[in-house]
């Protein structure tokens, strides 16, 4: 017997070795994954996203995989949890464990029901039927048991088995149970006797006798049962064929087919019948036990996992290996296949993993009228007019190629560059990619042999009409011709690394996927046109007119515009199955597993419908969307997107389209309502809202008072009549606000809007209510908004405040008896400048919604809103230095106003009497002049000559507009030496006012081109710099830093005249910002050690500085390097302080002794013993928020003003190194040039 066994297991190495070849390792498509404990037990749910996971440690996990959260955990089995299943269609869970219980849970519920004993030792699996209120487990005492979850008894038991019974599941349509048991058989068992007896009930006819006597023997059954094991269920098949024990068993769900896995390593294939069953064959090729084998829902394939740490895929037909998954470190120990998707799930000893064999997004591509798609290795033309769906043509591969092109390609492309024919170029990305390029005429039939073009690629996309573009496995982009002849080969940029390509938008240009971007590049002039930052994109979409493209990637969709310039950015939390355009391209329709989507350009975005399976939008039309789904069927989808075309009239301020939606259509939610207060069309959204409160609350907010009473009047509530009151108000109408604290019966509040409206009469009024309701404090405050001393003094009487009232009278100098007031003198409070109905408003024309309805050519503007983002025009002067009505100091008389008031043209001659218009020219009153600092404001745009002018404002803004400055704190002392150094004083006479001079740089035919003479100099700034420079030589690095501050708060007010000045000042921004920042850094450097000192020195020797100074800085970082212990770093610094000039005397002459001897040391120990985070053969930028460094190929962010780099996490904070501008803000940069505004 050794000796055969010897010779079997030789045999068997044999075949595996012979048949090794054809397993193709893979990568499966994981679509999710979970860590925990050793995983025992799956299941999919039939119809939710959900997946139940049972540990080895007795937890159960309920995940959700779409979007890959853990909904729930169950926690009461004492030790590992074997089995667990779903029901089909109530709300349960079935769970065995090593407890020897079996536990039905409610999910709903989120409790355990019940608990069904019986089993005597581990329970292994439970599964429901499909059908019957029955779940069958599965045990290592021998048995398997059939129990009725709704009676919570069990109502079979099957015995046979001699050894541990691994599993046990129903069939999906027949009466039989499959089991697998260490005894190393398979056994099928017939249950159609225990349907007959628990399900049908007694025999349809029988007399009441014989139903007693059926009944008499079911009991005698039942205990027969109980005791021997009924013959409810008999043994059908008994299969034998493995030669050690079987783990595993299940049957195909359609087929007469079983499957089971065993120690043996091998898995078996059996067929039956209505009278046996038989072995079909045996597939070898694990190198460990087979845990578990299921069939593949929808293919005609077997999976299976083995303790030896991998997956394998079998086809049936071929009986074959087809592909290998493989992990380093985890046992696999049970499988679950979805019921109806192509989905699989495998537990292993650290978690599990969701996945599919293969992509099932359909190849599709649409030009016009046309959606062409590929169906089981078909081409196929579906006509989106008519419905006319035809074949074209069969996709077949070349015999040396190992799989069929047409079940595994990437995706399909039309040519739209070339209207004469229909040019498709497929594309796979099985064996490393492949393309294939069909071309035919158009309304002509295709023979099965039409020619078509291949080759091997990492991609392929239309080029031009007739050529195409592939990327080549040595990343290069190779052009060819219609008839696949090679043309061009073009090498792309060297430090990038491409491995994707798409079409791009025009002819002769592509986009180019590398690493977490995309690039728009032009391969005959070798361009780059433009750059994104976009991670790993799927698939882009260009509207029909190629201003917009989405870029799909697996969470998120990016709208970007022809040049590539980003417009927004859309992150989902589950995965985006691609997108195409509306008719007006400006809609981008998209889908995500169970969503139909849209987003604007603008950003805005919003939910369409919901789905029930996922699809592939292919065309968007006006209230429909042509989509084909998974099974490659062409679908038609209602869609509305009244709500994405509102948002984008708004965005585009069409108000004649947005009134038409409002009115024709019907928008309703909380989304668009939020949407709309958030947008400023509060008015607009009350068209919206039924809901009272939330119309009350839009009504407050665009002031709507009228609205909001008739709504507070329905509320009834009285946090509606208070809030009602404030807005009342605020907008003057004391009516409303007396109406709403008479409902609320605020007493106080209303007898002070009478005191300040000055309605004495109702405050009398209000004085007697007091008395009524006996409230002596209100009273009291009502004599004394009247001003009634006798009545106050009578209160504080009835008060029991004798002596109070006693100083009330002799402070108002009343007769204590008779408190008569004849020489008093009462302290009355003031009258009320107006006693109208309303206090007077200001009536201002608006711009909005309804009166572009009524109005055809005017525009009205808000006083409140700004104009620039409306599309109105302004005025040239306006933009370029206009100055602002509030921009000026309060104590000058109209300095930096810029009121320009010309008394002679805004007086209305109608309203002049006839006696004071005189006829003499002589006589007219001569118009007064403009001051100096308003025409220095509207002479130039420079910061410098409006803070000259004395408008800060102003001169702030244009900062705020080109540097994006936000602290102006350190540029205040800088701002009043501007405006203190253009301004002197002459003494006059004695007893007149001193004269003002305003200082001009320069004498002008035109006064109104004068602009200030200038405070901050370049030649004073180039002193400043000197002087900075010798105190950084001496070490003193507090004054040195001082003095660049200085300098660089001094350039926003320089004024220069020529080009070469204004480089020269740019140069001085770079200088102080290299300065600061070696300066911080070397004082982060003396404050720190070890590590961290070296990494500070190491960036210190990076900052741009003079040679001199440079050298300095690297004498400093060799030695803390060789210090340390960090030779090759010590010898990199070495080196550089060589390649600087050497003077061969004083002090440098002597560094570049020393770093030679460094060198000599340094390369004989040549190591480093610690990591820095540095690299000197990297490219980088200093962060100057954190002071690390920022190597090329980061994410980076500058100061607009300086141009310090930070991280991206910097974004819109203050820069640390001029302390005055925000990071990370695009602007127009600094004026510095005497820029003149013409009138």
């Amino acid at each position: 017997p050794y000796s055969i066994k010897r010779a079997s297991k030789v045999q068997e190495n044999k075949f595996l070795a012979a048949h090794s070849k054809k397993f193709r390792r893979g990568k499966m498509l994981t679509k999710f994954e979970s860590k925990s404990n050793r995983v025992k037990g799956l299941a999919f749910h039939h119809h939710r996203p959900w997946i139940l996971t049972s540990l080895h440690n007795g937890v159960i996990q309920l995940w959700d995989y779409r979007i890959g959260t853990l909904i729930d955990r169950f926690d009461e089995h004492d030790g590992p949890v074997r089995g667990v299943d779903f029901h089909r269609a109530q709300p349960l869970i079935v769970s065995g464990g090593d407890d020897y219980r079996v536990k039905v849970w409610d999910f709903k519920l989120r409790r355990c029901l019940f608990t069904l004993l019986g089993h005597l030792d581990y329970i292994r699996t439970v599964n429901f039927h499909i059908e019957y209120p029955w779940l069958v487990s599965a045990s290592d005492d021998q048995t398997i048991r059939i129990w009725n979850w709704q009676s919570r008894s069990c109502v079979s038991v099957l015995t046979g088995h001699n050894h541990y019974v691994m599993c046990a599941s129903f069939h999906v349509k027949d009466d039989l149970i499959v089991s697998a048991s260490l005894d190393q058989t398979v056994r099928v068992w017939d249950i159609t006797g225990l349907r007959k007896k628990t399900v049908r009930g007694a025999t349809p006819g029988a007399t009441p006798a014989l139903q007693d006597a059926a009944s008499a023997s079911s009991v005698v059954s039942r205990v027969n049962s109980d005791l021997f094991g009924g013959n409810d269920a008999v043994v059908k098949y008994v299969l034998e064929g493995h030669d050690r024990g079987v783990n595993w068993a299940s049957f195909h769900p359609t087929l007469p087919l079983i499957i089971s896995g065993a120690d043996d390593r091998q898995v078996k294939l059996w067929r039956m019948n209505e009278t046996k069953a038989w072995e079909v064959d045996t597939m070898r090729g694990h190198n460990n036990n087979v845990s578990c084998v299921v069939f593949h829902p929808k293919q005609e394939l077997i999976i299976s996992n083995s303790e030896d740490r991998s997956i394998r895929v079998w086809d049936i037909s071929k009986r074959l290996g087809v592909q290998t998954f493989r992990r380093e470190n985890d046992r696999f120990w049970i499988l679950a296949a979805h019921s109806n998707q192509n989905l699989l799930a495998a537990g292993h000893d650290s978690g599990m993993i969701v996945f599919k064999l293969e992509r099932e997004r359909p190849a599709f591509a649409t030009y016009g009228k046309h959606l062409f798609y590929v169906k089981e290795r078909y081409l196929r033309q579906y006509d989106i007019s008519n419905g006319n769906d035809v074949p074209l043509l069969p996709l077949r591969r070349p015999v040396h190629m190992q799989s069929s092109l047409g079940n595994n390609l990437r995706s399909l492309e039309y040519n739209s560059m070339n209207p004469s024919e229909h040019s498709l170029l497929l594309f796979s990305d099985v064996d490393g990619g492949s393309y294939e390029l069909l071309a035919f005429a158009k309304d002509t039939a295709i023979s099965e042999g039409s020619d078509a073009k291949r080759g091997a690629a990492l991609a392929a996309v239309f080029f031009t009409r007739n050529r195409i573009a592939i990327l080549d496995k040595n990343r290069q982009i190779v052009i060819r011709d219609a008839m696949n002849e090679k043309r061009k080969a073009i090498s792309f940029l060297s430090n990038a690394s491409p491995d994707g390509m798409f079409f791009g938008g025009s002819a002769g240009r592509v986009l180019i996927r590398s690493d977490d971007k995309m690039i728009l590049f032009e391969p005959q002039s070798r361009r780059v046109l433009g750059e994104i930052q976009a991670a790993r994109v799927k698939y882009i979409a260009w509207n029909h007119d190629a201003s917009y493209v989405a870029l799909v990637s697996k969470h998120g969709v990016i709208i970007a515009n022809k040049e590539l310039e980003q417009l927004c950015s859309i992150t989902e939390t589950v995965r985006v199955k691609g997108g195409a355009w509306d008719n007006s391209s400006r809609i981008f329709v998209y889908t995500t597993l169970n969503h139909i989507k849209y987003c604007i350009p603008n950003g805005d975005s919003g939910l369409v419908r919901t789905l029930d399976v996922p699809i592939y939008i292919t065309e968007v039309q006006a209230k429909k969307v042509i989509c084909i789904d998974r099974e490659c069927r062409v679908r038609v989808v209602s869609v509305d997107l009244t709500e994405a075309m509102f948002k984008l009239a708004l965005d585009e301020k069409n108000y004649r389209q947005v009134m038409q939606i409002v009115r024709q259509s019907h928008l309703c939610g909380k989304a668009i309502i939020n949407y709309l207060d958030n947008k400023g069309f509060a008015e607009v959204a009350l068209h919206f809202v039924d809901d009272l409160r939330s119309r009350f609350k839009l009504a407050l907010a665009c002031g709507n008072i009228e609205v909001a009473t008739d709504t507070a009047h329905e509320i009834g509530s009285e946090d509606c009549w208070n809030h009602l009151a404030i807005e009342a108000m605020r907008q003057g109408n004391y009516k409303t606000v007396e109406m709403a604290y008479q409902r609320i019966k605020n007493f106080e509040r209303l007898s002070f809007l009478y005191f300040i409206t000055g309605q004495n009469e109702k405050l009398r009024k209000m004085l007697k209510i007091a008395e009524m309701r006996k409230d002596i404090m209100a009273q009291y405050h009502n004599t004394l908004f009247l001003g009634d001393v006798v009545e106050r003094c009578r209160i504080l009487e009835i008060a029991g405040l004798s002596a109070l009232a006693q100083t009330c009278a002799q402070a108002h100098a009343l007769d204590d008896e008779t408190q008569d007031k004849n020489n008093g003198q009462l302290l009355l409070p003031p009258t009320p400048i107006i006693r109208a109905d309303n206090w007077p408003l200001l009536a201002m024309s608006t711009v909005g919604l309804y009166n572009t309805l009524e109005t055809k050519d005017e525009t009205f503007v808000s006083d409140d809103q700004e104009v620039g983002g409306w599309g109105l025009e302004t005025s040239i002067d306006d933009d370029l230095g206009g100055p602002d009505n509030n921009n000026i100091l309060p104590n000058e008389e109209n300095d930096g106003w810029g009121d320009d008031l010309d008394l002679g043209e805004d007086i209305d001659t109608s309203q002049v009497s006839k006696e004071q218009v005189v006829s003499s020219e002589k006589n007219l009153i001569p118009t007064p002049g403009v001051p100096p600092p308003s025409l220095w404001c509207r002479a130039s745009s420079h910061a410098a000559h409006h803070a000259a002018a004395g408008s800060l404002v102003s001169s702030m803004n244009l900062l705020n507009r080109q540097i994006a400055a936000t602290n102006f704190a350190p540029l205040k002392s800088k701002m009043l030496q501007t405006f203190h150094g253009v301004h002197t004083v002459l003494p006059g006479h004695a007893f007149s006012v001193p004269m003002t001079i305003h200082l001009s740089s320069q004498v002008h035919e035109n006064p109104s081109t004068k602009i200030p003479a200038s405070t901050f100099l370049l030649s004073d700034t180039v002193d400043n710099l000197k002087i900075g420079y010798r105190h950084f030589q001496k070490g003193n690095f507090s004054q040195a830093k001082e003095s660049f501050i200085s300098i660089l708060l001094s350039i926003p007010l320089i004024v220069v005249d020529t080009r070469s000045a204004v480089n020269e000042v740019k140069e001085l921004v770079e200088i102080s910002r290299e300065y600061i920042t070696a300066i911080r850094l070397k004082n982060a450097n003396a404050e720190t050690e070890g590590v961290r000192q070296l990494e500070l020195s190491a960036l210190f020797t990076h900052c741009k500085l003079q040679p001199v100074h440079l050298m300095l800085a690297l004498n400093l970082a060799m030695s803390q390097a060789y210090k340390l212990g960090n030779f090759i770093t010590a010898a990199g610094f070495a080196r550089r302080i060589l390649e600087l000039p050497d003077t061969s005397s004083g002090a440098q002459g002597g560094m570049h002794r020393k770093a030679e001897l460094v060198l000599q040391k340094s390369e004989k120990q040549a190591r480093n013993e610690f990591t820095l985070n540095y690299d000197e053969r990297n490219p980088f930028v200093v962060d100057c928020n954190q002071l690390i460094p920022i190597f090329h190929g980061t994410a980076s962010i500058q100061c607009a003003f300086c141009g310090s780099s930070y991280s991206s996490d910097a974004k819109d904070s203050l820069c640390s190194t001029c302390n005055v501008a925000t990071i990370g803000v695009e602007t127009i940069g600094l004026i510095n040039h005497a820029q003149m505004n013409k009138f």
